[in-house]
């Protein structure tokens, strides 16, 4: 709009031009980022994992001849852990479906797996695309770490006793075997993901998936004996979800 002064002393007549809300040097609105999920409306995916059915007959580790390694080992097979009521353990529960093209950022802290006892510990680890995995060898003989994927590059690195190596892997992949050459029956599993909406079921066979945006999702439960099950779920804002999964014996 425009507003006109007198000054008679003077005989002018002024006239300016003035636009509501803006002025000169004003910054420019900055780009809209990636999508971030709205931590104020996110929602937690809960539940449990079960077995139904009798446990399958394990083969426990044999040949136990280095004697660095506690012979008990011999007797400890993680492949099937269960718990109380049913509950299974070693599951990776995720978000298989339903983030879209939607980006997060990977954590600068290192996931860890320990070679303990002449054990992978955890035997089930999950982690980001990207982020740092350490493989420490905690104990006072020689191990290898050697990673078998088929969606990203197989490496195999020799660790002394007190080591400590450094990988990272690219792109997404559930159940990588993990073996060490030096003893046959050390044996783990990863899986990675390009997103934070993943767990591993402890004994108690839960699991919990925090923050999840609204919307609609597939879920996939895995494990390294029983293969997947997959539930779709809608969730909404200010919503707790439960989902159970039940595995069977020879589903």
């Amino acid at each position: 709009m425009k507003r006109g002064f007198f000054f008679p002393e003077l005989g002018v007549l002024i006239t300016l031009s003035m636009v509501a809300c803006c002025y000169a040097g004003s910054a420019p609105a900055k780009p809209a980022g990636p999508a971030t999920p709205d931590r104020g409306t996110g929602v937690s995916v809960s539940g449990r994992v079960h077995f139904d059915g009798q446990p399958p007959k394990l083969a426990h580790a044999g040949g136990i001849t280095d004697p660095a390694c506690p012979k008990s080992v011999s007797a400890i097979n993680e492949e099937f852990v269960t718990g109380s009521n049913g509950s299974l353990a070693n599951v990776v529960v995720y978000i298989s479906d339903g983030l879209g093209q939607q980006t997060f950022d990977v954590p600068s802290e290192a996931a860890v797996i320990q070679q303990k006892g002449c054990m992978y510990e955890p035997h089930v680890l999950a982690l980001r695309t990207n982020q740092t995995l350490k493989v420490v060898n905690s104990d006072t003989t020689m191990h290898n770490i050697h990673p078998m994927p088929t969606n990203n590059r197989e490496w195999n690195k020799a660790e002394p006793a007190g080591a400590v190596v450094e990988e990272k892997f690219a792109r997404e992949e559930v159940g990588i075997p993990v073996k060490c050459n030096v003893h046959p029956w050390m044996r783990s599993y990863l899986a990675v993901f390009k997103h934070p909406f993943f767990a591993v079921t402890g004994k108690d066979g839960t699991f919990d998936l925090r923050n999840l945006p609204p919307g609609e999702y597939t879920v996939q439960a895995w494990h390294e004996k029983l293969g997947t099950m997959t539930q779709k779920i809608t969730v909404v804002a200010g919503q707790t979800k439960t989902v159970d999964f039940e595995f069977r014996a020879h589903q």
